[in-house]
């Protein structure tokens, strides 16, 4: 097992020993629900400002906790300790954790971002990826940046072992790069944007098209017995996706004191979202795909394994088919 798959995996070990916050059994309500949110998800910054589930679940007298996820390897780790029910992630951090067994399964689109990119520091030599060559680039390992870092390495010609990639959580990595401990960043919003933005860091690499879908996510048991739960939960979601697209300026006002930044910078990184589709779809399978192909060549996945049937297993699309 690579470094990688034992930093996914190494919080499964100890969810034996993690209660479940889902604490009752098939046939009964839980007690309690617990729910992440995240800087790169604003629309769960707006589901807990509003208390919108805890509105939807009061009758049922289901008490609602919200933990804070820094990155897709987080709330993964949250899942696989049962420390959540729903984890926010990008859809590609998803299929690593499903590839190495994690019982997790997508059930929403809660965004398609173009959230990452390749940042140097302003004025730096490093102006294309064929520049990472024998560079230091923080990256976390086990989400969407770092997917990214892989692909546009794949796209250039240039091999991951001729560069240095440093595992940071995002917002260390963009420390990283402003205090010059570090060549390049794989970014994430709304790091990414704060740093471009009060350093004049540069994107140096986009593309839109290898950021996989953000993707809400819980473990297959949860979602199997508690299916009316996860309903009332996207039902939820769809109240604030529709609020945020009908007000951007409010929902960038939440992000930026829920993450405690400048009001541009969250605007900037709010407009980076399209939150028009969170339907399940072809596309996404599509997305997952070729994400999953290039991390099976990077051995993050193993060689055997059978991409497509990896997504297949890894994306429930039935909660989101009532919303086409």
């Amino acid at each position: 097992m690579n470094k990688l798959n034992a930093l996914i995996l190494s919080s499964a070990a100890i969810g034996v020993l993690a209660g479940c916050s889902a604490n009752a059994s098939s046939d009964e309500q839980p007690e309690k629900i617990t729910l992440d949110y995240a800087y790169y998800s604003p629309t769960s910054l707006v589901l807990k400002e509003q208390g919108l589930v805890e509105e939807a679940l009061a009758d049922e007298g289901i008490e609602v906790e919200w933990v804070l996820s820094q990155g897709s390897n987080k709330a993964l780790e949250f899942l696989n300790s049962r420390s959540v029910d729903f984890g926010s992630t990008a859809g590609a951090a998803a299929l690593i954790a499903k590839s190495n067994g994690s019982p997790v399964e997508s059930v929403y689109l809660y965004a398609k971002p173009e959230w990452t990119a390749l940042v140097a520091a302003e004025g730096s030599d490093i102006q294309s990826v064929e520049d990472l060559k024998g560079k230091k680039v923080a990256a976390t390992l086990g989400t969407d940046p770092y997917i990214f870092l892989l692909r546009a390495l794949e796209e250039a010609g240039v091999s991951s072992d001729e560069v240095e990639i440093v595992n940071l959580q995002h917002p260390d990595g963009a420390n990283a790069l402003s205090s010059d401990q570090v060549d390049a960043w794989a970014g994430l919003d709304p790091h990414m944007a704060r740093t471009e933005l009060d350093t004049n860091a540069e994107l140096i690499y986009r593309n839109p098209d290898f950021n996989t879908y953000g993707t809400l996510n819980v473990r297959s048991e949860f979602a199997e017995d508690f299916p009316e739960i996860v309903e009332e939960v996207i039902a939820q979601y769809e109240a604030a996706r529709e609020w945020t697209i009908a007000n951007p300026d409010a929902a960038a006002q939440i992000l930026a004191e829920e993450a405690e930044m400048n009001l541009d910078v969250a605007k900037a990184s709010l407009a980076r979202n399209d939150f028009s589709n969170p339907v399940i779809g072809d596309e996404h399978t599509e997305a997952l795909i070729a994400a999953g192909e290039v991390l099976r060549q990077e051995e993050v996945i193993d060689q055997d394994a059978d991409i497509e049937a990896l997504v297949n297993e890894l994306l429930n699309p039935s909660f989101t088919e009532s919303l086409e």
